[in-house]
């Protein structure tokens, strides 16, 4: 009982921290919310229940919410939340048919050889690793569309469109196929973009013990969802956060 009042007052504690004000909401009406998440926080509770999700914030602000989908918590992007159990059922069956049209856009490591295909490579879970899932012939089937957007000397900026769902798909597959996701500490190299390794005869500044990184996230992000329901067509884009735009910034600037 103790316990369980210390979990609340902690949950308490979070949401009055987070101003639901300050929520990017890229549409919202009757039927649907549409948020442009951060990295770094869960779409809905885990297990454990400590830490802040963006379903408890919304539940905080609108009463009912229902999950129709979900990103990983290092992804950032535009979730869909339904605001009824009606529109719950609908959104659903668009999430797991093919009718949904689902893009990310991320930083991978190397130049593609191939700069634009498909990958269909069936994922299951790692027999060993609860949290980890891999390419299988026993897996569910899994297809992975992407372009190559830009290059770089060791990275490319690349657009997906995935036509399943599968947990950690485009994580999997560009493992798969040699382009890790940058940052991606389960199925690549956690380690950060640091300015040092871009840009020639980098000086760390005086007032600096050590360099800060450009980015230490996962850089994957949910652009944009294009689906129709009851009758109306949906096209929403969630803008490429700041930490992305400053990373391909600096990437194009030392380019050469």
């Amino acid at each position: 009982m103790y316990a369980s009042r210390q979990i609340l007052l902690v949950t308490k504690t979070l949401l009055n921290r987070i101003d639901p004000m300050h929520l990017d909401i890229i549409f919202e009406n009757e039927q649907f919310i549409a948020i442009n998440k951060p990295s770094g926080l869960l779409s809905i509770p885990d297990r454990m229940g400590k830490d802040i999700s963006l379903k408890d914030i919304l539940k905080e602000k609108l009463g009912a919410i229902y999950t129709v989908h979900r990103l990983d918590r290092d992804t950032s992007g535009i979730i869909v939340f339904a605001k009824s159990e009606e529109s719950h059922k609908e959104l659903s069956v668009l999430f797991e048919g093919r009718t949904m049209e689902k893009y990310y856009v991320g930083l991978v490591y190397g130049n593609m050889m191939t700069p634009k295909g498909s990958i269909d490579a069936p994922i299951m879970e790692h027999p060993g690793k609860a949290t980890k899932m891999m390419t299988h012939a026993k897996g569910k089937v899994s297809l992975t569309d992407y372009e190559s957007l830009e290059s770089f000397r060791s990275y490319s900026w690349v657009q997906f469109q995935i036509h399943t769902g599968r947990t950690h798909q485009i994580r999997v597959h560009m493992q798969h196929i040699g382009h890790s996701i940058v940052c991606d500490s389960i199925y690549g190299d956690a380690k950060p973009i640091l300015l040092s390794a871009l840009k020639r005869n980098f000086k760390l500044a005086k007032v600096a013990d050590e360099e800060r990184p450009i980015l230490n996230r996962l850089a994957l992000h949910s652009h944009r969802l294009k689906f129709t329901l009851n009758d109306e067509t949906f096209d929403l884009e969630a803008e490429v956060p700041k930490d992305l735009r400053a990373v391909l910034q600096q990437l194009r600037k030392w380019k050469g």
